[in-house]
């Protein structure tokens, strides 16, 4: 185990950042949607579905990543990704209909899914439990920095440019990451050949379903993901349309809420030191519970002051920060020979739900709050029931590892 490598500043710092093209992508492009829908003459409904279509190319991109680094080497298939993502995101920038947008943005979304797989596999290979909590905590906090600065810099790039400057920075930001895995990362891995290559997935696939801790962690990392998916997608809508901020203000207004995360991933980073990574998920689990049910209520009463439902998404990012490290290590921690195609399992299941949740509320949008909201309300109390059930069966006999 090439345990010294988690101690390396650059090591570290370019596989947060790699974990992070996914949020840089979003989050710098959401300003982007007003002027895009009005000069590529499509809706809104349609404008936000630029962040439905990338989850779901991350989606689809994740196993086959995985699968490829376990059995080829982390490297080789680390730059193919970032590779793909750069082209792609080039195309996004040029594009001149909403139709080769979401197909650019589909395949962008299959070049960032290899930087999430492959960096998560990184920390297993080089780490496990609370050590791997901890460097997974490390990262969060670096990209924290994404969903915080990204939609200011994209205010600023449209306020100053226009729409489509924020996917040239994006393609930029492609650009600059190879250069970084090229000085920053060396490979972990091992290249495993031995078995023909479906095989070697059915049986990966069948050994990280054989524990209980691997199947709750990932739920909760579906779950958790669903629900701040949900309002990221119609953030844009929330703010501009429905409250009336100006483009301009959306970064900050985001970056208010996305502190959150930060917070969280501190409180977590130094929780570890003292407390198991399962007591702090709870911890976590039951931010975004409070949260959650205030989140039910505001839909249901269809309207609410800004403070008081932005503040609830900063609490339920809060409690993400604490939940999402401890669940994906947890997750990770009794399968590390396959480390590859488990994180692309848990890194699956979560964009699944992120898409379905990104795409379900673009297309329930209605100009009101309540069905930007109640998504969000919903996984979070479905975060909070899943973390009591799946706590209380990791204690009792078990059936199953």
């Amino acid at each position: 185990m090439n345990s010294h490598l988690a101690g390396r500043r650059r090591f570290v710092l370019v596989l947060g950042f790699l974990t992070g093209l996914a949020a840089v992508t979003i989050d710098m492009s959401l300003p982007a949607i007003p002027g895009m829908v009005q000069e590529l003459a499509t809706t809104m409904a349609a404008g936000q579905q630029i962040v439905g279509w990338f989850m779901a190319g991350i989606a689809l991109g994740q196993l086959p990543a995985g699968l490829m680094s376990d059995r080829i080497g982390r490297m080789p298939v680390l730059y193919t990704g970032v590779a793909i993502f750069t082209i792609a995101g080039t195309l996004c920038a040029v594009s001149t209909s909403i139709e080769i947008m979401l197909v650019a943005r589909f395949f962008q979304g299959i070049g960032a899914s290899v930087g999430i797989v492959v960096s998560r596999a990184i920390v297993r290979d080089i780490a496990s439990g609370k050590d791997a909590a901890r460097l997974l905590t490390i990262m969060v906090m670096i990209f924290t920095a994404a969903p915080m600065l990204a939609p200011i810099v994209g205010s600023f790039l449209v306020t100053w440019f226009d729409w489509r400057m924020p996917f040239f920075a994006i393609a930029l930001f492609g650009g600059l990451m190879i250069y970084g895995v090229s000085r920053g990362l060396t490979e972990t891995r091992q290249p495993v050949r031995d078995q023909h290559i479906l095989r070697q997935l059915v049986m990966s696939i069948a050994e990280f379903f054989r524990y209980r801790r691997s199947i709750l962690g990932v739920l909760l990392v579906m779950l958790t993901a669903g629900g701040f998916m949900a309002m990221i997608t119609g953030s844009a809508a929330l703010i501009i349309d429905i409250y009336g901020y100006p483009v301009a203000a959306f970064g900050i207004i985001f970056a208010m809420g996305a502190f959150g995360i930060l917070v969280g991933s501190m409180i977590n980073r130094r929780l570890l030191l003292r407390f198991s990574p399962m007591q702090i998920m709870g911890v976590g689990a039951a931010l975004i519970g409070i949260a959650a049910v205030q989140m039910l209520i505001i839909a249901w009463r269809g309207e609410a002051p800004f403070w008081w439902l932005w503040s609830n998404v900063g609490l339920y990012l809060a409690g993400t920060g604490m939940l999402l490290p401890n669940a994906t290590a947890l997750a990770l921690d009794p399968v590390p020979a396959i480390a590859g195609v488990a994180a692309s399992i848990i890194g699956t299941l979560q964009n699944v739900a992120a898409a379905a949740s990104s795409i379900g509320s673009s297309l329930l949008y209605d100009g009101t709050i309540s069905n930007v909201v109640l998504t969000m309300g919903i996984c979070g109390a479905g975060v909070v029931v899943t973390y009591f059930v799946g706590s209380q069966l990791l204690r009792t006999p078990k059936t199953m590892p």
